[in-house]
């Protein structure tokens, strides 16, 4: 049954649950076991408000992913030892980078926030201050609703939480997953110049494949800490070529082509190739949609480096 929670009540009903969640000992919060496991509970609450918010919104509700939530983990673990904020990591990484270089193959989006304080916080702190950082993450209003947006967007399916207390900071990842196709094994890295056939099927056969994006990228540098340190957004690179599936018959895009996925059923094939002669880093995004006449969405971000 679909309904609507009401915002002053789900917000109520977070105050209990935490209140549940602090009278659990305080020691299992403490800052050198956080990132062994003891993150599950405030992980499955966070699912809980995610879902709440998603229903009062008219969407579905998301699934728990644990490679999300591993990829998530190691990313609040590095911001918080280094005191820092931002999508990219101490490689010079983004988000899609990490979830494909993780084993991932699905479109993903990411939320970041933190807590800084300037004195010591006790244990127990902790999961109130993850709390209200999603909270002002999904309390956000346009046009500076970013967070809020990814936390709201329809082809969403799973989601993972990591978090970290380090000294006196406290960061927050989410990695918001749209799983709609499998991919089958295709190479991680690759020679510049090199091809392959990147080949897999949609998951429910009311989705259509309509479009693969290859985007190319330098290989990343080290950022500094000031850089790291400065708010940016992130977002795939502008060099991309796109490839559009094979028409039947004699009929032809508007440039002339007449595509070149080959398309069988729910099976879908494509030969790549990683044009630069120069090593980087290439992400593969297929592009599906339901009907006619629902707009095509992202349903991968495959990463595949060349050197």
């Amino acid at each position: 049954m679909h309904f609507a929670i009401p915002r002053r009540s789900f917000l109520k009903q977070t105050a209990l649950s935490l209140l549940a969640l602090k009278a659990a000992p305080a020691s299992i919060w403490a800052p050198h076991a956080i990132d062994d496991g003891d993150v599950v509970p405030i992980q499955h609450h966070l699912l809980s408000m995610v879902n709440g918010e998603r229903t009062e919104a008219g969407l579905s509700n998301l699934k728990l992913d644990q490679l999300a939530c591993n990829v998530a983990q190691q990313h609040a673990i590095e911001m918080a030892e280094n005191d820092f904020l931002s999508h990219w990591d101490l490689e010079g990484l983004k988000p899609y980078h990490r979830y494909s270089f993780a084993g991932g193959t699905d479109a993903n989006a990411e939320n970041d926030a933190s807590a800084d304080y300037s004195k010591a916080i006790e244990a127990d702190e902790m999961p109130f201050a993850v709390v209200r950082m999603h909270i002002t993450m999904h309390d956000e209003v346009p046009p500076n609703d970013g967070h809020r947006q990814t936390m709201l967007t329809p082809q969403h399916t799973h989601v993972g939480f990591g978090m970290a207390w380090r000294g006196l900071h406290i960061r927050l990842c989410e990695v918001y997953v749209s799983r709609y196709v499998s991919i089958d094994p295709y190479p991680f890295m690759n020679r510049p110049q090199g091809r392959f056939i990147l080949s897999g099927g949609v998951l429910d056969p009311k989705h259509s494949v309509e479009a693969l994006e290859v985007y190319y990228e330098p290989p990343p540098s080290p950022p500094s800490k000031s850089w790291l340190q400065t708010p940016r957004r992130y977002g795939l690179p502008q060099d991309h070529t796109q490839f559009y599936k094979k028409l039947p018959g004699h009929k032809t895009y508007d440039d002339g082509s007449t595509g070149s996925i080959e398309v069988l059923g729910r099976r879908f094939s494509v030969p790549v190739e990683l044009s630069h002669k120069q090593p980087g880093i290439y992400t593969l995004v297929v592009w599906i949609k339901g009907s006619e006449t629902e707009h095509p969405f992202p349903a991968t971000q495959i990463c595949v480096r060349t050197e």
